[in-house]
């Protein structure tokens, strides 16, 4: 590991501190950091913390974190703690600020949270970005077009690729462990393995930060998706 990144990361904890930069903070329990290896190839993004994350301090621990621990370890073939897991904001955003249905984040807590995600990239430098879901899509590439239409495609932040798929408490509220959309993110998982491996040719296809998305290339049929995968 390399431990001016690690530092880097804690001193960034430290300056987050006690946060009252925005609402969240009146009805969080825990600021939700992120986890993970400072060295990470690979760091997964998504909106916020739920009520699971709130509780136990640490993103995607609730039924989505099970589906994108399962994702990571039985379909990339990586440890959990071999990657890097954020969210745009650190502390649960919830519906009239009553702690009982969670939501997105609007824009002013995005804004107040979201420069800390984006220093947390800037120290880990992941080869590749994956963001779940149309929030942390649309934060980190300032998209117009949701999550349905830029799934599987690829784009480019600062320099890094980023590949958006769904989120898997989208996947699950959508057919829960049977989701049919399980199978377009495994297609699109397949995608960021391919990059990592040196083995695609989506350079070329790469958008940047607010460019308007190409269309995505022919779909190779050759591999037959296992839907007990994860």
């Amino acid at each position: 590991m390399d431990g001016n990144k690690a530092k880097l990361i804690e001193e960034l904890r430290a300056e987050i501190g006690d946060c009252r930069r925005c609402k969240l903070s009146a009805t969080r329990t825990t600021i939700v950091f992120g986890e993970g290896n400072p060295d990470a190839r690979v760091m997964f993004i998504g909106e916020g913390p739920g009520k699971d994350e709130d509780i136990q301090g640490r993103p995607f621990v609730g039924r989505a974190g099970v589906l994108l621990t399962a994702i990571i370890e039985k379909g990339m073939k990586m440890r959990r703690e071999d990657v890097y897991i954020a969210n745009v904001v650190k502390c649960r955003p919830t519906v009239d600020m009553a702690f009982v249905r969670d939501r997105p984040p609007d824009e002013e807590e995005a804004a107040a949270c979201g420069v800390f995600l984006k220093k947390q990239i800037d120290i880990i430098r992941p080869e590749v970005i994956v963001t779940l879901g149309n929030p942390s899509t649309k934060f980190l590439l300032g998209l117009k077009e949701g999550i349905t239409r830029v799934h599987g495609r690829w784009f480019v932040y600062e320099g890094i690729p980023v590949l958006p798929t769904y989120h898997p408490s989208f996947v699950l509220r959508n057919g829960g462990d049977a989701s049919p959309l399980k199978k377009d993110v495994w297609e699109d998982i397949k995608k960021v393995l391919a990059r990592l491996a040196g083995e695609d040719n989506a350079s070329a296809a790469l958008q940047t930060r607010n460019g308007s998305a190409s269309e995505p290339p022919e779909e190779k049929k050759d591999e037959e998706y296992i839907p007990t995968l994860f």
